[in-house]
């Protein structure tokens, strides 16, 4: 689904990345790690294309976006759905408006079939139709997530971006948050990117993942792989309860 090959980014004369190489597979929830600072929302930006890599070569659903026209671009983006870190959820639409943003600039569905289509990603998402008629600001934290959800999936994408998707939200609302993103998985078959430093999603939802620390990938696979690492940052982000606790279940002690 995305290749990512020696990807260079700079920023003046600071380095973000320098050669981060990974690659994702169909169907799976895959998740991006690392520090504050690291680049994981930076990387995000270039593989929707909000931002260009200085070097390097990211392609996504086979089609290399360094070479991409516009009209294969527009095309592109319809295929997957963002879920910014703050919602980033339109303040002066209602949350009905803001799911049928894409639908009324994308397809030619009459008002009724849009309305629902809002319905149904509303319900999708665990909201109440009754929602749509209010405003973000309206809303708490958890909501305004699973609304950017709905709105990240309006147009059915064969692709997911989360970022932090679980930041700001208590404990319960996260594991429920996580059990919605393993659910709907199933449902439609999406693939998934999730940025995330979330140990317990990392350890309950992410099939895998990759690790970014000295503007590199330090190490990619499944937790059962990533635990065999021993790159400094890898440890000590892994050094806690949780991790011991899933060593002595799975034998890792």
């Amino acid at each position: 689904m995305i290749r990512v090959e020696g990807v260079v980014t700079r920023f003046g004369s600071r380095v973000i990345h320098d050669g981060v190489s990974l690659h994702i597979k169909r169907g799976e929830i895959y998740g991006i790690l690392g520090e504050s600072g690291s680049g994981k929302s930076v990387l995000m930006k270039e593989m929707i294309m909000l931002l260009a890599p200085t070097a390097g070569r990211i392609a996504i659903l086979g089609t290399p976006l360094e070479t991409i026209g516009v009209t294969e671009a527009q095309a592109l983006r319809r295929k997957w759905g963002v879920l910014f870190q703050f919602g980033a959820l339109f303040s002066s639409l209602t949350i009905a408006q803001n799911i049928e943003v894409q639908l009324k600039e994308y397809t030619n569905l009459t008002r009724k079939m849009r309305q629902a289509l809002v319905h149904s990603k509303l319900t999708m998402v665990g909201l109440d139709a009754s929602v749509g008629l209010l405003y973000p600001s309206q809303l708490s934290g958890g909501m305004v997530k699973r609304a950017a959800l709905a709105r990240a999936l309006a147009m059915e994408p064969e692709l997911l971006f989360l970022d932090e998707p679980t930041s700001g939200l208590d404990p319960i609302g996260a594991r429920n948050f996580d059990a919605l993103i393993v659910e709907l998985r199933a449902l439609l078959g999406v693939t998934v990117v999730v940025i995330t430093h979330d140990l317990d999603s990392v350890f309950t939802i992410v099939d895998r993942m990759s690790v970014l620390a000295d503007k590199r990938v330090v190490a990619e696979g499944s937790i059962d792989e990533i635990l065999t690492s021993t790159h400094p940052f890898v440890e000590e982000f892994f050094k806690n309860e949780y991790t011991q606790k899933y060593r002595e279940e799975h034998h890792h002690v």
